[in-house]
C-alpha cells in the first residue's frame, strides 16, 4: 500500500494498515511528518500554529480509544483549561465561557439577567451533551455497520433525541439572536473562536461538552510532538516513510490503482493507493479528473469554488517575547471595530483571537518568556491579487528535491503583511502594555503559506464545511461508495477530505479506510491499543476570575494556576 501524505489521516492509515498485516510506504512532500498540525523553531521559541483543544484527548468516548490505538498521548500530560474562551467585546466587557454548564449559567446571568431563560436552555442541552458523548460514534463508519448494530446505535441516541434534534436545527447566529443583552447577542457566535455562519447550535455544545468533559485539552509537547508520537508508534509497527517525495500522478492500468509517479520521474508501484492529501489536487491532478461521476465532478470543479464550501485559511502571527504576561487569558477572541479591522487583509469577520501558547506548551519556550499567537479567518484572493510568482516550487539542494522552500512574492504581498504585523502588535501593546518591547521574534504567515507547505486548496487547514452542501455530499457519497471513487479499483481517500472537521476526524478516517479496505479483501478489521507507554495524565488549569472577584468588567484574569485531577 502506498499512502499519500503524512499527516494525521497519513500516518492514522499507515498504523491501522500496519496492525491489519498490510506492507505500506507513506510518501510526504514535506520533510516532517504532520501536515497542518506541525511546529518549527524560531530562535529559543517553538511557534505551535495547530492544537488549541485535542478532541478525545480525555476518557469516557470512543475518540479517546483512537488516539490510545495511534499512540498519540501515552506517557503524556494533558492540560484542561476551566475556561474554553473568552470573548471580549469593543465595550470592554468580556464573556467567560466555562465549559461547565454550572458556572456558565452563573456567570452568564450575572452579566444579563434578563436572558435567564434563554441562558438555561443553552446549559440544560449542554448538560444533556455531556452525557451523550458516551454514546456517540467514532470507532466504525456508519456505512458499514450492519443493520441490527445500526439500529443498536440509534437506539443508544434515544435518551437524547430532543436535544440533538434542536440543537442540529437551529443556525448558532438565529439562536444567539434570542439574546436581549447586545454583548452576548455577539459574543455567543464566537465561542469557537471564530465566526461559523453555517454551523448549527450543535457543535458548539459538542466542543464544550467534550471541554467539560476533560477530553479536550492540550497535549505536553504541542502538534508536532502529538504528530511525532504517531510517526513513532507507525514505525514500530514496521511502516516505511520517505520525506521530501512528492507525488504528481497516480498510476492507473485497467481502471486499477498500482502506484504512483513522483516528481523526479520516478515510478513506485503498489496493490492499493491511498490519497490522504489535499482533495483537489488528489481529483484533478493526481486523477486527471477522471473517474468522477456527476456527482463528484460537481462538489470539485462548481461547489469548491463557492463561497462557505470550504473551511478558510488563517493569517497569523506569532509573537516570541522576551518576559512573561501572568495576566493574560490564554486564549481570548477580540470583537474589532471596522478602523482596527481595516489594516486586516482578507479578514473575513472583524475579529481577531489572540493565545498565550505558552500557557498550553509551556515546555515550548524558555523559562521567563511567553509567544502570543494571533490569528484570524482569512479568504486567500486578496493576498493572490498582491502575489506575483509561483505558489509553491521544487528545487533541488544537495541533490535532493525539496518542494516547500520560500517563494518570491510581489512588493504588494510584504507590505500587506507589515502592515497586518504592525498592527496587531499595536492592539496586543495596548491591552498588555509591554509587549511591544518585549519581542524578540516576529513570525508572519497568510493563507499562501499554508499552500506553499501542504499544498491544500486555498490554504484550508480542514477541507470541506459541515453542515452545508460540500460538506453533506461528501458524506452522502461516502456513504454510497466509499471513501474510493466509482469505477477506479484498489484507490481509497483518507484524511480531513475524506470527512468533515478537525484531528480527531482525520485520524478517524485512518481507521474508517481500513474498515472499508478490509471489508474488500475479505479481511477482519483489527486494532489495539499502544502499549508502549503509559496513560495520559491530566491537569486542570484555572483561568476565569476567582469567586471572589466575579466581574464581567474586569480586563485581566486572575494569575493561572494549577491543579492536579482526581
Amino acid at each position: 500500500m502506498i499512502i499519500i501524505g503524512a499527516g494525521l489521516g497519513g500516518l492514522s492509515t499507515g498504523c491501522y494498515a500496519r496492525m491489519n498485516g498490510y506492507r505500506t510506504h507513506v510518501l510526504e512532500m514535506h520533510e516532517l511528518p504532520g501536515g497542518c498540525c506541525t511546529a518549527w523553531d524560531r530562535g529559543d521559541f517553538t511557534l505551535d500554529p495547530c492544537v488549541s483543544w485535542l478532541l478525545g484527548s480525555g476518557p469516557g468516548n470512543e475518540m479517546h480509544q483512537i488516539w490510545l490505538e495511534l499512540g498519540a498521548l501515552q506517557g503524556k500530560e494533558v492540560r484542561h483549561f476551566d475556561v474554553f474562551n473568552v470573548v471580549r467585546g469593543r465595550c470592554g466587557r468580556a464573556v467567560y465561557f466555562y465549559s461547565d454548564p454550572d458556572r456558565l449559567q452563573a456567570h452568564l446571568t450575572d452579566i444579563s439577567p434578563a436572558d435567564s431563560v434563554v441562558i438555561r436552555d443553552f446549559c440544560k442541552q449542554l448538560r444533556a451533551f455531556r452525557k451523550c458523548l458516551a454514546v456517540y460514534p467514532f470507532l466504525k463508519p456508519v456505512g458499514l455497520m450492519p443493520t441490527l448494530e445500526r439500529w443498536r446505535m440509534l437506539a443508544s441516541f434515544l435518551p437524547y433525541f430532543n436535544v440533538v434534534r434542536k440543537s442540529i436545527s437551529v443556525l448558532m447566529t438565529d439562536y444567539s439572536a434570542r439574546f436581549k443583552d447586545p454583548l452576548l447577542r455577539e459574543a455567543f457566535n464566537f465561542i469557537l473562536y471564530e465566526k461559523h455562519p453555517a454551523f448549527p447550535v450543535l457543535p458548539f455544545h459538542f466542543q464544550l461538552a467534550s471541554h467539560a468533559n476533560l477530553s479536550a485539552g492540550v497535549p505536553e509537547g504541542g502538534s508536532l510532538g502529538l504528530a511525532e508520537s504517531i510517526e513513532r508508534r507507525y514505525r514500530r509497527l514496521g511502516g516505511q516513510v520517505t520525506y521530501n517525495a512528492k507525488v504528481e500522478k497516480v498510476l492507473v492500468e485497467d481502471d486499477r490503482a498500482v502506484g504512483v509517479r513522483l516528481s523526479d520521474g520516478s515510478e513506485l508501484h503498489a496493490d492499493i493507493v491511498v490519497s490522504a492529501c489535499d482533495g483537489r489536487t488528489t481529483m484533478m491532478d493526481l486523477l486527471g479528473g477522471r473517474y468522477l461521476n456527476e456527482a463528484y465532478h460537481r462538489l470539485y470543479t462548481r461547489t469548491i469554488r463557492e463561497p462557505g464550501m470550504v473551511f478558510p485559511g488563517y493569517f497569523t502571527l506569532f509573537l516570541g517575547l522576551r518576559r512573561d504576561f501572568p495576566d493574560a487569558d490564554p486564549c481570548t477572541t477580540y470583537l474589532l471595530d471596522e478602523a482596527e479591522a481595516a489594516g486586516l487583509t482578507g479578514i473575513r469577520h472583524p475579529s481577531i483571537n489572540v493565545q498565550f501558547r505558552s500557557r498550553h506548551y509551556p515546555e515550548l519556550s524558555p523559562p521567563g518568556t511567553s509567544i502570543a499567537y494571533v490569528t484570524y479567518f482569512c479568504d486567500i484572493a486578496p493576498w493572490r491579487a498582491l502575489d506575483e510568482g509561483p505558489e509553491q516550487a521544487t528545487r533541488t539542494r544537495g541533490g535532493q528535491e525539496l518542494h516547500t522552500l520560500p517563494v518570491r512574492h510581489g512588493r504588494g504581498y510584504y507590505a500587506a503583511k507589515r502592515r497586518a504585523r504592525d498592527v496587531l502588535v499595536a492592539f496586543l501593546e495596548r491591552r498588555h502594555p509591554g509587549i511591544a518591547d518585549a519581542i524578540a521574534v516576529r513570525d508572519v504567515s497568510s493563507p499562501l503559506t499554508q499552500v506553499r507547505y501542504t499544498g491544500n486548496y486555498d490554504g484550508t487547514v480542514l477541507g470541506w464545511q459541515p453542515f452545508v452542501e460540500s460538506g453533506e455530499t461528501l458524506e452522502t457519497l461516502i456513504k454510497k461508495h466509499g471513501p474510493g471513487l466509482p469505477g477506479l479499483r484498489n484507490f481509497y481517500q483518507s484524511g480531513v477530505w475524506a470527512t468533515t472537521g478537525g484531528l480527531i476526524r482525520a485520524a478517524a478516517a485512518g481507521r474508517h479506510v481500513m474498515q472499508f479496505i478490509c471489508r474488500d479483501d475479505g479481511r477482519t478489521f483489527t486494532a489495539s491499543v499502544d502499549e508502549s507507554g503509559p496513560p495520559p495524565t491530566h491537569l486542570v488549569v484555572p483561568v476565569g476570575p476567582r469567586p471572589d472577584a466575579q466581574s464581567v468588567m474586569g480586563d485581566r484574569s486572575s494569575p493561572v494556576e494549577r491543579k492536579e485531577m482526581g
